[in-house]
């Protein structure tokens, strides 16, 4: 069996597939990095797939807490990483499992959407920004099915209320719209 054929074999199988979307600029001592390795383990405790972007930060949080939490698991379970080819390549992190690059981010994005049961956006720049909104256009024009996306952590406050404040108050979307996202904030 060849990569191409492994690939396509493992993420069109019923695993359950989580997607993590996040910053590649979070580093190992952040504690947004800890909460992605704690959460990706436990879903490697559970045997549930994780999907990344492959790259380091966030991406790379989920691969290696992944890779630990499903050591233990009775259910196999895969990281897969979903890479981008950049002028500055990126490598797919060491945590990966099974991975497959696109030359162009429509074609990436479209496949996240294709294997997602789950997305869960960490804090992030302008790349998860993009991530969460094409997720969420789609999901609101039924393009994909009605799946969870959880914003986890404060970053997305500001994010909400001005959603709610000034294009929902304005009538360029509708507050159904608005329950299509879980907002999962930091305990204090």
């Amino acid at each position: 069996m060849n990569k191409k054929e492994k690939f396509d074999e493992i993420v069109k199988s019923n695993h359950f597939h989580v997607t993590i979307f996040g910053s590649a600029r979070i580093k190992k001592k952040d504690p947004r990095y800890n909460q992605i390795y704690t959460l990706a383990k436990l879903l490697g405790n559970e045997g549930i797939d994780i999907i990344t972007g492959g790259g380091p930060g966030i991406m790379e949080a989920a691969s290696l807490g992944h890779q630990a939490g499903k050591k233990k698991a009775k259910i196999k379970s895969h990281t897969i990483g979903l890479g981008i080819k950049l002028p500055h390549e990126q490598e797919f992190n060491k945590g990966v499992g099974i991975n497959k690059k696109f030359d162009k981010f429509s074609g990436r994005l479209d496949n996240f959407m294709k294997y997602s049961n789950v997305v869960v956006v960490a804090p992030g720049g302008v790349g998860t920004i993009l991530e969460l909104f094409y997720t969420w256009q789609l999901m609101q024009v039924n393009h994909i099915c009605n799946i969870p996306i959880i914003l986890l952590g404060d970053m997305w406050d500001g994010l909400i209320k001005w959603l709610e404040k000034d294009p929902l108050n304005k009538k360029f979307f509708e507050k159904k719209d608005m329950n299509l996202l879980f907002h999962a904030k930091n305990s204090q």
